[in-house]
Order: structure tokens, then C-alpha cells, then sequence
């Protein structure tokens, strides 16, 4: 390695191998929330039959606990740690107060989502007797059994930081206030309100016999109430759902022109006017409660009609099982067991809410229009090179290879490339892969207005983009209807890759471009999400691009790729064969080295291999924004493995993997790749993922002397992962200069995107910057 980089990392490898004191197991409560964006048919298992279980007093002795699945940390238990550290970031007072509130308001929706399909997989796996045990060793119970303490501790957090936020919000004239703080000109519009735009679309429901318990859909609200009538003395159970649609927190009029910003729920609101609802009833007794349904969707492999069987799984999802219900805390008991009773639920999937249901709906308060409290407008750059042609992408990748950076950097580089491409009259074909992207996509958009053109267009729509399956269902028919040939891939096998490649006449060849990513074809998220667009002229590159295409849409192997890699077939390969090159040079006496950035690390074999580089010696230091199963920092099994992860501003996606190849690292002889792939079992085996060697010089130094050598050296939004499995957040040691990659990137151009080198924002001045 070459010194001035090691001098820059000796800081982080001397922080991470220490263990942290394990905490006393928390009392199990009934209160709850959790979250993901993953899916269970995913679960990564080893066996049916219980595995061997590592005894207490080896859980760190290295050499011992490799012969043990405990080697592995709990997917589902490392995914909580990640959002503990997006809710940790609720707290960070380097965020603007609003930008506070915005990462609780992800925090709890994440929560919602790991419910609605990591917990109701396992539960179903419980319902249906399978015992199916994890990577680590722990049956399906024995994970809801952690994940419930994991998840009761991480629930009192949440609604501990949003009491103190909204403290906060009430000194910046932000107020939720509640029916008794109401003012007699508030109280008056707001019975108004009420009569006007919510009285008519609301339906008081008394429960018996003739009105038996209505659906609830998932997530969906309502007010049980204990009635008693005035005339007799009849008591009855009734529900009031609240909408499905519309502002969970009404803005009141500023009366008093005090120039503060006052709410009130939408649920303390109806409680208000429940007289008006149920005329000559007394409130016996009542509280809120909310309901969270398993959302996953069973696929029949054999399906003659991919695209109706989806249809008609998005309307069965919608009435899914209730696998978590929440309820206020000042619901009386009987009204709960109820509830409870009517919902089907069990007693472990009812929790108690010690404070605000639903801390999702926040994210309407962070809409607010007060700039004072929110990140100051990022209007990312376009590349340089691109402007100097004109506005040409085909000229400019023609003359360099380029890659773009977001968010730092434009989408609006990729929708060019295809707009240009739908309206050049030299343009013969189009082919493109759609994971997830936008309402009114512009992508899309230049899809069809090609495919009008009369050009050859291909559209690789994946059905099977969770959540996004019927907006993909959408913009196939459009496409269709505008004459692009739409193809759905294979249906055990989701089509990941993150392709487009452009067919153009020139003279008498045909030349081949291509955008390889690392992220999806959206506009919206690629503002937020970094990640890596790689632009492309080389045939090399052009054939193994039209090789993969040709293998999702006609199943043809594309076993002569010349350059890249694609799973399930040959990417985990190559990746295990890199790792073991490292582990030969090391023990030849050179330097061993793997850099890596990724979401989630969890694919066994792959672990195993990076513990078998650390025993060789080989230098691992890995940026794993999410879950991460790999114990770092373990003498005798992983104390040459360093693992951070980075949360702040924008959401880590760019997944680079590169290895020194004898040189140690940073150095211009280092195998480096982009890829749309995570190092998962889902990924390697059972999707169509891309994995691009960057061979160009000037990319190659962008993607490993400055992408990845800047984020390994954040120290203002980093997280060491500890052997345990939780994390630390990273503090600038004593004269240590703060550096904030996002920054970072936010005010040094790139390099390959840009006309003419800039000095101060090259790798090395970047290195020097980190010695001092």
C-alpha cells in the first residue's frame, strides 16, 4: 500500500477490532416498529435441520467460532442496527432541524416496510411449521424473539426523539397541538372543517351482528370506540376508519397572527366531534389503532400470464394477513382484546404505542416551506465534457470513455443520452432495461418517441421491482402501444442489471454505446441516491452488453463474455477468484488488498472468502451502508477486515468492488468494478446483475482514488461496525481534520465528466488533504 494512503486509513484500523460491551437484554414491551426494503421469498438459509451453536465464551474467539454459523451476524438483526443509525441521525444536530425530523419520518417508515415483509415471512414460516434456521443458526422463532427486543428498544427511541423534536419544533413556531390546546377561533373553524371535508366521507360504524368488523386495508387508521347509548344504557363497539387519503395533520389558521405554524391530527380532530357522528351515545371508552399486513407477493413460477397473475397479486396484497397491530396506549383493555379478536392477530403481534401512531406521516410536516430548516438546495453539475460537444453525448463518449456521478452529478446526462439517441435519425436500435423509475418517466418517454420513430426498441421491464410492480405493468403497455418490444425476463430470476445500449450508424460501421449503472433509470431518486452512470464507446464492451440482453430475452448463456460479468452465472466467480488472487499475493510476500462499497453484505461464501483473505493477511476495509452479516475485527477470523457504513445526507447505493492485484491500494494496476450487484445470495444467484470492469485510466483513478479513497476517509457521517453486530458512530480523533464526503463531492468536480483536470479536487491533493 502505498504510505501516504496507509497513514491516511491508520486511524480507522486501530478503532475497529475491539468488541463492545454486550448490553443486559432489554425487557421485552409491547411496544413495536420496524422496517426494509427486502423481501422474504429472500431469507438467506442453510438448513432445515438446527446447526450446531457456538458456546457463549468462543462468540469471539476467532479461530473457534469459525467452525460455527455464529461466524455470521443476523440478517434481520443487522438491518435494525442500520436503522437504528438512520434514527440516530433524528439527532444529529449537523442537520437542519426539519432534515431531523425527515430521517425519524424514514426510520419509522422503514420499520413499517420490514414488518409488511421480513417479520410476516417469518411468521408465516412459524404458521406453516417450517423450521427452516438462517445463515447464523436461529430458527424463524428464534429471530422474531430478537427481533421483538431489538425492535421494543428501537420503538421507545423513536417516540423518546420525536417528544424532544417537537419541543424543538414548538421554539421554532411549529405546533401539534391537540383538541385542549385549541383556541375558541380554532375550535370554531375546525368544527367547519370537519363538517365541511371530513364529516362527509367518514362512516360511524356500530359493530354486531348486521355490521360485522369492516377490512382495514394495510396501514390503514381507525378510532375504536366503546358507546353507551343515552336512552337505555346499551353499550356497543363501534369504529370510525379514517381515510385512506388525504393530510394526516390539518394546518389551523394563524388567528392571532403570531406567524407560528399550528396543527392538529387528523384523528384528534374526529374524536372532537364524535357526537356529531354518533348522536345520543356517551365515549365509554376509545383509542386509535393502526394495522400492518403482510405485503410480500407469492409468485407461481409456472405462470402462462406473468403480467395478469401480477395484477391480480397487487389486489391480494392489499388483504393480506395483519401481522402488527399498533394501539394507543389510552385504549381501554377490553376495547383492545376487541380489537385484537377482530383483527386476528395474535397477543405477541399487538403492540402498545407509548406516544404518536404512524411517525411515518411526519414526513408532511418536513414539506413545510421553511428553508431556514432544511439542507440548503444542491443544484447538481452537468458534465463538462458533454457541454464542451455541444450537448453531444455520442461525441463525448466517443472521445473518452465517462462516467457521471450522482447526485453530484445530473441524470440528466442519462436522459439526454437517450433523448438524442430517440431523435438521431442515425440511431438504428434501443435497448434497455427498466427496474424502477419515475411517474411520468422521461426515460420511458424517450422510449416510445424511439420506438414511434420506427427505431428498433427493446424494453426489459422487471415485473417483479418490489412495490413498483404496477407502475411497471403501466409502462409496459405504453410502450407496447407505441411500438417498442417489451420483454419481462425470466421469471425466477429478477432482472437487476442496469443496461442501455444504443445502436448508431457511422459511415459504414455500426457503433455501439452503452450507460452501464449502478443505480436505477429514475430521475426522482437519482437526486438523493449516489451513484455511479458509466458511459462507454468500446466494442468490447458493446458486444458483452448486447450478449447480456440477449440472455434475459432469449436465454441464451452468454458464456464468451469477453470483460464483464453477469450472475447468476459468472459474477460471484469472478469476485470469489479476485479474493483468492489476494489471498496468493499476500502469502507470495505482496501486498493483499480488496476495497468494497456496497448496501448489504451478507452472502455466505463470500464472507467466508473475505475471512479466509484476513487470515492470509490481506488488507479488507468494506462500506456497507445496510446490513452486514460479516463480524469484523475478530482476532483469528477477521482482524484484518474493517467495516463503516455511511448515512447522512444522500442514501449510499454506488456498489464498487476493487482488488489491488500485488499492488496494495489505491495504485493503477487494481482490478476495479462497478456493478448493480450486493454482495446476496439474492443478488449472486438469483437475479441478472452486471458487473463492469473499468479499464479506462482517468475513470479507473475517479472510482478508486477519489470515490472510494473519499468515502473511507469520512469522519462526520461514518459508523464502524463492530464485531457484535452494532455500530459507532465515528468521532474525528484529536487534531484529526473533519472531512464530510458528501461535501466533498458536492464542491470538487469529477474527473472523467469534466474537460480539463482540476488540481484541487485530484485524488492525490485529496490523500494530502487527509494526512494533514
Amino acid at each position: 500500500m502505498k504510505p501516504d494512503t496507509d497513514a491516511l486509513l491508520s486511524n480507522r484500523r486501530e478503532t475497529v477490532t475491539k468488541p463492545r460491551a454486550k448490553r443486559a437484554p432489554k425487557k421485552e414491551t409491547a411496544e413495536n416498529e420496524v422496517r426494509s426494503a427486502i423481501a422474504l421469498k429472500e431469507v438467506e438459509t442453510v438448513s432445515e435441520a438446527p446447526l450446531p451453536k457456538a458456546p457463549p465464551d468462543i462468540e469471539f474467539d476467532g479461530a473457534a467460532l469459525r467452525k460455527f454459523p455464529q461466524r455470521f451476524i443476523n440478517r434481520e438483526l443487522s438491518w435494525l442496527q442500520f436503522n437504528r443509525r438512520v434514527l440516530e441521525e433524528a439527532s444529529n444536530t449537523h442537520h437542519p432541524l426539519l432534515e431531523q425530523l425527515r430521517f425519524l419520518s424514514i426510520s419509522a417508515e422503514n420499520l413499517d416496510e420490514f414488518f409488511m415483509v421480513r417479520v410476516a415471512g417469518l411468521r408465516g414460516q412459524v404458521r406453516s411449521d417450517v423450521a427452516t434456521m438462517s445463515q447464523d443458526g436461529l430458527s424463524p422463532q428464534e429471530q422474531l424473539a430478537k427481533i421483538s427486543a431489538a425492535v421494543s428498544h428501537l420503538a421507545s427511541d423513536q417516540q423518546r426523539r420525536w417528544r424532544e423534536l417537537r419541543d424543538i419544533l414548538l421554539e421554532e413556531g411549529i405546533v401539534l397541538t391537540d383538541g385542549a390546546g385549541l383556541t375558541k377561533a380554532e375550535a370554531s373553524w375546525l368544527e367547519d372543517y370537519f363538517l365541511n371535508h371530513v364529516f362527509p366521507v367518514l362512516t360511524p360504524l356500530a359493530i354486531d351482528p348486521a355490521h360485522p368488523f369492516p377490512f382495514i386495508p394495510n396501514l390503514g387508521s381507525s378510532i375504536a370506540l366503546k358507546l353507551v347509548r343515552q336512552s337505555d344504557g346499551k353499550v356497543l363497539n363501534a369504529l370510525i376508519r379514517l381515510p385512506s387519503r388525504g393530510e394526516r395533520f390539518i394546518r389551523l389558521p394563524d388567528f392571532a397572527e403570531t406567524g407560528a405554524t399550528r396543527f392538529i391530527a387528523l384523528e384528534q380532530m374526529i374524536v372532537l366531534f364524535t357526537s356529531r357522528l354518533f348522536p345520543g351515545y356517551d365515549v365509554q371508552g376509545q383509542g386509535a389503532f393502526r394495522v400492518i399486513r403482510d405485503s410480500d407477493i407469492e409468485v407461481e413460477e409456472e405462470a402462462e400470464d406473468l403480467v395478469r397473475l401480477f395484477e391480480t397479486a397487487l389486489k391480494q396484497r392489499r388483504r393480506g394477513s395483519v401481522i402488527r397491530l399498533e394501539v394507543e396506549a389510552a385504549m381501554p383493555e377490553d376495547l383492545r382484546l376487541f380489537v385484537a379478536e377482530e383483527s386476528e392477530v395474535s397477543h405477541d403481534e399487538v403492540f402498545v404505542v407509548e406516544g404518536m401512531m404512524g411517525l411515518r406521516d411526519l414526513s408532511q410536516l418536513v414539506a413545510l416551506e421553511r428553508p431556514d430548516l432544511k439542507f440548503k438546495p444542491y443544484n447538481p453539475r452537468f458534465p463538462e465534457r458533454i457541454r464542451e460537444h455541444s450537448g453531444d453525448c455520442f461525441a463525448a463518449i466517443r472521445e473518452k470513455d465517462i462516467i457521471v456521478h450522482h447526485p453530484y452529478e445530473s441524470f440528466d446526462a442519462v436522459v439526454q443520452f437517450l433523448h438524442q439517441a430517440a431523435r438521431d435519425p442515425n440511431v438504428v436500435a434501443i435497448k434497455q432495461t427498466l427496474y424502477r423509475t419515475s411517474s411520468n418517466s422521461p426515460i420511458v418517454a424517450a422510449l416510445a418517441e424511439a420506438a414511434e420513430a420506427g427505431k428498433s426498441v427493446t424494453a426489459l421491464v422487471e415485473l417483479k421491482a418490489r412495490f413498483d410492480e404496477e407502475a411497471n405493468i403501466r409502462w409496459a403497455r405504453d410502450l407496447e402501444r407505441a411500438g417498442a418490444q417489451v420483454v419481462f425476463g425470466f421469471i425466477e430470476l429478477k432482472t437487476h442489471a442496469k443496461l442501455s445500449m444504443v445502436v448508431r450508424r457511422e459511415g459504414n460501421q455500426l457503433i455501439t454505446y452503452c450507460h452501464v449503472g449502478t443505480g436505477n433509470y429514475h430521475p426522482i431518486t437519482a437526486r438523493i441516491y449516489t451513484d455511479l452512470s458509466y458511459f462507454t464507446a468500446d466494442p468490447v464492451i458493446g458486444r458483452d452488453v448486447s450478449r447480456i440482453f440477449n440472455f434475459v430475452t432469449g436465454y441464451a448463456e452468454p458464456a464468451e463474455l469477453e470483460r464483464m460479468a453477469v450472475s447468476p452465472l459468472t459474477l460471484k466467480k469472478r469476485l470469489l477468484q479476485h479474493i483468492e488472487e489476494e489471498i496468493a499475493h499476500a502469502k507470495a510476500g505482496r501486498p493483499g488488498a480488496i476495497w468494497g462499497k456496497c448496501n448489504s453484505l451478507v452472502d455466505a461464501d463470500i464472507i467466508d472468502a473475505l475471512y479466509d483473505a484476513s487470515a492470509a493477511g490481506v488488507q479488507i476495509d468494506l462500506i456497507v451502508r445496510g446490513i452486514c452479516c460479516l463480524r469484523p475485527g475478530i482476532k483469528g477470523l477477521s482482524e484484518n477486515i474493517r467495516v463503516k457504513s455511511i448515512v447522512g445526507r444522500f442514501l449510499e447505493h454506488t456498489r464498487i468492488y476493487a482488488f489491488g492485484n500485488g499492488h496494495g491500494m489505491p495504485n493503477p494496476k487494481a482490478h476495479v468494478y462497478i456493478s448493480s450487484a450486493d454482495l446476496m445470495s439474492r443478488n449472486l444467484d438469483r437475479r441478472v446483475e452486471a458487473l463492469m470492469p473499468i479499464v479506462n485510466p482517468t475513470v479507473h483513478q475517479q472510482v478508486l482514488d477519489q470515490i472510494m479513497l473519499a468515502n473511507l476517509l469520512d469522519n462526520e457521517q461514518s459508523w464502524t461496525v463492530l464485531p457484535d453486530g452494532t455500530s459507532q458512530r465515528v468521532v474525528p480523533a484529536k487534531g484529526e481534520e473533519p472531512f464530510n464526503a458528501h461535501k466533498y463531492f458536492m464542491t470538487n468536480p469529477s474527473l472523467s465528466g469534466r474537460g480539463k483536470s482540476l488540481k484541487t479536487s485530484s485524488p492525490k491533493a485529496l490523500a494530502k488533504r487527509g494526512q494533514r
